[in-house]
């Protein structure tokens, strides 16, 4: 973090690392820490500072990315006459099979695609980073969170409808989909030329290349360390009976057999868990805020008072309303992933003949992860935690870091759940092994691209991205991850310039699909 003021809400938290995840480390594992880093650093400060470098508008800062995706989602929630509110209930009949056979190609429901691509979302930046969100822009973060989230609904509903059009169904009846085909073929379609094909190979090789990177890094590593991290901090600590460096391999061997026990079934696999961990783990941490929320139900209004108030305030911490509407924007960007191009991959396997059924399915998910989630986490923080909050705010005006963000929101749970970081170390855990399942899928497509489609291929990989659990879990490498961090931005650029040219075929799609319900082509399947 920057050390002063505007500089430490502006930059990312990258990676949402908290600091008890540093725990300490023999010296032979800090030596082979240092000495990955040292090769790792000057790589990952000239990517991070091009990825993340800001810009100052009207005296706020704040990264070019951000406005990058924010802008995209809201040309896009434009040009599609807002379908995210006008398709919410149709998409809620989706994705629970009212508008689908089960002769449809593909390998799995629009329900179980819905839970891969959250599990590969959710995660500790709904913890953590909605906690650094509240503490440096302040509770008028949280409308702009919203907003933000509410935006990125669209941009899901157009990658994802692409991903599907799309995708290549294989003689087994796997499928492969996602950002790397319809950047390829698309594009490809789009400009029909030596160009177009030209383009169309780069940009999904690229972003081939950075998903891969992503998916064994921060998708993969950072989740097995920070899940044991939080394992080793209620337990004990360095003198519980996970303190030692032993119990971290030993840990990250049952952690990559648990996972491979899944990721080698493949999708379907993945889907068969995902529908079951995703529904769980949000019940749990929704219902633990619905506990602190009700416990201090006088103080909602107050709450949503601060929260409209601070979103429209013309003095405050981080710049006032633009400061709190980049942050907001800001957090609401780096937890959905919406305009990413990673979550079609898992949205391209849905059993479906009309792609566009499956854009709408998608736009359900920022608004599960950013809309319900990160907002309920910013509510109880508000509620129930605001003299810590407060107090850490003050400190990052003043030119100081802001707070761990687990610390502020685990601060605000205690207050009501004392046994709350039981619940948290649950919750990282089912999120960590949830988005490990879905990065390894999506990691695997990538890595299939770009080295060949065969068995021997996918063991390869997927006996790499099981050794790198391992490595995450004894080691830290944390500018490996920030690193990878900065790669998975890298991909935004590229997939936002494919969905930019790529938008008319979507709206093809739409009308379609529209005309066919209104001529009963499409018919609403009664469900017994």
């Amino acid at each position: 973090m920057s050390s002063n003021a505007a500089g430490a809400w502006a930059t990312r938290p990258s990676p949402d690392i908290p600091q008890h995840v540093l725990a300490a480390r023999s010296d032979v594992l800090s030596g082979i820490e240092e000495a990955i880093d040292s090769v790792f650093d000057p790589i990952s400060r000239v990517v991070s500072d091009i990825v993340f470098a800001e810009v100052t508008v009207l005296g706020v800062t704040f990264p070019w990315i951000v406005a990058w995706l924010v802008v995209a989602a809201a040309i896009f929630t434009v040009y599609f006459g807002f379908v995210q509110f006008r398709a919410f209930g149709l998409a809620l009949k989706i994705v629970r099979g009212r508008y689908t056979g089960k002769d449809e190609p593909g390998e799995i429901t629009h329900f179980q695609a819905l839970t891969s691509a959250v599990s590969g979302t959710v995660g500790l930046g709904n913890i953590a980073g909605v906690g650094v969100a509240v503490t440096i822009g302040g509770a008028g973060a949280t409308f702009w969170m919203i907003v933000a989230g509410l935006l990125g609904m669209c941009t899901k509903f157009v990658e994802c409808t692409l991903g599907v059009r799309y995708r290549e169904i294989h003689e087994d009846g796997t499928v492969s989909g996602g950002s790397i085909h319809y950047l390829r073929k698309g594009v490809a379609e789009r400009l029909p030329n030596g160009f177009g094909r030209a383009l169309g190979r780069v940009l999904a090789a690229l972003a081939a290349v950075f998903l891969l990177f992503f998916g064994v890094a921060g998708g993969n590593m950072f989740q097995a360390n920070q899940t044991f991290a939080q394992l080793r901090s209620v337990t004990g600590g360095d003198t519980g009976f996970l303190g030692g460096d032993g119990a971290a391999l030993i840990f990250g061997i049952l952690l990559a057999t648990l996972v491979g026990l899944v990721i080698i079934g493949g999708i379907k696999s993945i889907g068969r868990v995902t529908s079951r961990l995703v529904p769980t783990m949000a019940i749990v941490y929704v219902a633990a805020c619905l506990v602190v929320i009700g416990v201090n139900i006088g103080q909602v209004p107050a709450a949503f008072a601060a929260i409209l108030g601070g979103a429209f305030s013309p003095e405050g911490v981080a710049g006032g309303t633009l400061g709190a509407l980049i942050v907001g924007f800001q957090r609401a960007a780096f937890s959905n992933e919406a305009g990413l191009g990673s979550a079609p991959i898992a949205h391209s396997a849905v059993r479906t003949k009309h792609p566009v059924t499956e854009g709408y399915v998608a736009l359900l998910e920022p608004f599960i992860d950013t809309v319900v989630i990160c907002t309920m986490t910013a509510l109880a923080i508000i509620i129930a935690g605001t003299p810590f909050w407060r107090e850490a705010q003050a400190v990052a005006f003043a030119g100081g870091d802001p707070a761990d963000g687990v610390l502020v929101t685990s601060n605000a749970f205690e207050t009501v759940l004392p046994w709350f970081p039981y619940v948290l170390t649950l919750a990282v855990a089912l999120f960590a092994i949830s988005t490990m399942l879905t990065w390894g899928y999506y990691g695997q497509k990538a890595w299939t691209y770009l080295f060949g489609r065969s068995t021997t291929s996918e063991r390869i990989y997927q006996a790499v991205f099981l050794f790198f659990i391992v490595v995450g879990s004894v080691l830290t490498l944390g500018s490996v991850l920030s690193f990878a961090d900065a790669v998975l931005f890298l991909l935004a650029l590229v997939n936002i310039i494919g969905l930019y040219l790529l938008a008319p075929f979507v709206k093809r799609e739409v009308r379609s699909y529209r005309e066919k319900m209104r001529t009963g082509e499409v018919k609403e399947i009664e469900k017994v």
